[in-house]
């Protein structure tokens, strides 16, 4: 993927100190030293131009987020757009998210073991090739190391509008032994779903009409307890059988 940025790209980002990392690794283990809180922490892996981070900071103030790009260019544009996103809500500054330049290859190096709450992987590269499975990331390579970045009530949240990295990325998360939930396989069939945060490839796709698809998968031992404990409820079922 080749990006044709701005001239000065890189100035522009480093002046942006408030909101934009350019050495994430330096953070590791401080994420929340340096967002002042010990509130959780979610993160965008693949952020593209930054509406689905920027929106999701607005919606849940209570939530700290980061968002990570390999691309100078797309970082830039997800400034912009998380800086637009707060200016119509009323702040100088987004408050709650951080735009990171890394790539997620590396991603062990910026955060410590349990440091994150909630991963988001939204239209990643679907690498169409065989030859090319283990670049997926949801390829059991890096599911592993999601869980080691998770805490204890630890989620990956994955969508996608390819079904051929869907079927794939369900049974690599089956094949590593995690709890998947709330699977869609037309997240938006009934109209556009207003629960969903969407970013710019999702809108993009659904005016062509196609098909989006989604996971949840509980990673953590705390929210893998809570859900084992009401998934009989789930289905108006209890452990002393149907009622």
């Amino acid at each position: 993927m080749r990006l044709r940025g701005r001239k000065g790209i890189r100035e522009s980002l480093e002046e942006q100190q408030d909101l934009v990392i350019l050495q994430p690794a330096q953070y590791k283990g401080q994420w929340a030293r340096l967002f002042g809180n010990d509130r959780p922490i979610h993160v965008e892996f693949g952020m593209g131009k930054g509406q689905f981070i920027s929106q999701m900071s607005v919606r849940n103030p209570e939530i700290n987020y980061i968002g990570f790009d390999m691309y100078d260019e797309l970082v830039r544009r997800a400034s912009e757009k998380a800086r637009a996103a707060w200016g119509e809500a009323g702040a100088d500054s987004p408050p709650n998210v951080k735009l990171a330049l890394a790539n997620i290859e590396r991603i062990e190096e910026v955060f410590e073991a349990g440091e994150i709450e909630r991963i988001y992987l939204n239209f990643s590269d679907p690498w169409p090739k065989k030859k090319h499975a283990r670049r997926r990331l949801t390829h059991p390579r890096f599911l592993q190391v999601y869980s080691r970045l998770l805490n204890s009530r630890g989620e990956i949240h994955f969508k996608t509008d390819s079904e051929t990295l869907f079927e794939f990325s369900l049974n690599a998360i089956a094949d590593s032994g995690m709890q998947m939930t709330n699977i869609s396989l037309n997240l938006h069939r009934d109209g556009i779903n207003e629960e969903h945060v969407m970013t710019e490839y999702e809108q993009k796709f659904m005016g062509k009409g196609m098909n989006i698809h989604r996971v949840e998968v509980l990673v953590g031992e705390e929210v893998f307890a809570e859900y084992n404990k009401s998934r009989l409820d789930k289905y108006g079922m209890r452990s002393g059988g149907q009622q």
